[in-house]
């Protein structure tokens, strides 16, 4: 089985990450059997933020397999994550 894993760099300052929330919420409810969702919080977590190269929130990265495959920065919508994953799982 392949391991795929999506990170959320929020912060909770940040509005925009407030948004997109509740779209990763749904689909951990839909997903949450075949993909790891982790929410990385940028200000308790200054050092992973910047191994990935995040400099802004939201940033959403998918690995698979311990490697990154796909990268978003800004609120992505349900639909554009769920066929992303899809195709990885």
């Amino acid at each position: 089985m392949s391991n795929v894993v999506i990170m959320d760099f929020t912060a909770t300052w940040c509005g925009p990450c407030q948004i997109q929330k509740p779209i990763l919420e749904q689909l951990e409810g839909e997903l949450g059997d075949k993909v790891e969702f982790k929410m990385v919080d940028v200000d308790q977590n200054n050092a992973l933020a910047g191994k990935y190269g995040v400099s802004a929130v939201p940033t959403l990265i998918i690995e698979k397999d311990g490697e990154v495959v796909k990268r978003y920065t800004g609120v992505t919508s349900a639909d554009v994550l769920r066929a992303e994953l899809n195709t990885l799982i």
